[in-house]
């Protein structure tokens, strides 16, 4: 018999946004709420950095309506890494 294992919601947030296609994470939208959403974007998926930046960026403008989305998901990358790492 099968055990079923639970998961955060960040980890889940970050699997659906790396893993899922848009109506999936649609749903996440629908779940949670949007803060903590984004939240969870950004210091999970938008902190690996350069291996997602294109996604990212689609990300950052589709669902997070950033007017420069390639700018903002590296201020955002820079900011995990600076918390990261000083703190």
């Amino acid at each position: 018999m099968s055990k079923m294992k639970t998961i955060s919601d960040e980890l889940l947030i970050e699997y659906v946004f790396l893993y899922l296609d848009i109506d999936d994470i649609n749903l996440l939208f629908k779940i949670f709420p949007y803060k903590k959403v984004k939240k969870a974007w950004i210091e999970n998926v938008v902190a690996q950095g350069e291996m997602y930046y294109v996604l990212n960026k689609f990300f950052a403008w589709y669902y997070f309506h950033a007017k420069k989305p390639g700018a903002y998901v590296k201020a955002m990358a820079t900011r995990q890494m600076n918390k990261r790492f000083v703190a």
